[in-house]
């Protein structure tokens, strides 16, 4: 998405101001998870609590940063259509963690979650107003360690880890599709193309399952998990 369109976007408009509700909504529970997330995994890999501690204020400081953005424009999320729009996610993540599923936790919370983050915000970045812009820029630097935390354990463990990893991608990456459909219309709103959306998130999910030791080949079956259902 080209910068140049970001001044047709009135940030003023109750139209805008109206999806930007959902969309903020759904930044800050989404920050929320992932904080709450990275402390249930202290419990599942205490010998990398420091690290996953790190990450967890990291999150909490996003989610602050996000509810500023809000403020700024006068806009109340919609914490409610959030809640639900990360319920599946949510309750995939918990289910996992109370089985001891460690892998299934890091491909739910810091990849998929992550990926789809940065790539939200990257296509968002430029649409954005100049107070979320600057909030929005650096909360995805923080997000390419977040995602390096879960390629570096994953790839590390890879072959004991593999068939579970696979498994979680066929379970939750079809749920990111019916995520960003459900959002399209608002993210459209504010300047994001869903196209767009989508062919950077497979960029990056598809980076991350590389780096932690798929084939080419393997990483193009996985994805097409996610293609069937959109």
């Amino acid at each position: 998405m080209s910068p140049i369109q970001a001044p047709t976007l009135d940030y003023t408009s109750e139209t805008y101001k109206d999806a930007y509700s959902r969309i903020n909504g759904i930044v800050i529970e989404g920050e929320k998870e992932a904080h709450e997330n990275y402390i249930s995994l202290t419990k599942l890999i205490p010998d990398y609590e420091e690290d996953l501690l790190r990450l967890s204020k990291m999150e909490a400081r996003h989610k602050k940063g996000f509810e500023a953005c809000g403020r700024n424009l006068a806009v109340s999320p919609d914490l409610d259509f959030a809640e639900r729009f990360f319920a599946d996610l949510h309750n995939n993540f918990q289910v996992a963690a109370a089985e001891g599923k460690i892998a299934t936790c890091l491909v739910i919370q810091a990849l998929i979650i992550e990926c789809f983050a940065i790539a939200a915000y990257n296509i968002y970045i430029p649409m954005a107003d100049d107070f979320a812009r600057k909030i929005t820029e650096g909360v995805v630097k923080d997000e390419y360690s977040h995602l390096n935390f879960g390629e570096v354990w994953l790839q590390e463990n890879f072959e004991a880890v593999k068939a579970e990893v696979e498994t979680a991608n066929k379970e939750n990456l079809p749920l990111v599709w019916r995520m960003l459909n459900q959002v399209e219309k608002d993210a459209k709103v504010l300047g994001m193309d869903k196209d767009a959306l989508v062919e950077d998130f497979m960029i990056q999910y598809s980076g991350a399952l590389e780096n932690i030791g798929f084939t080419t080949r393997e990483i193009m079956k996985m994805s097409m998990h996610g293609l069937v259902a959109a």
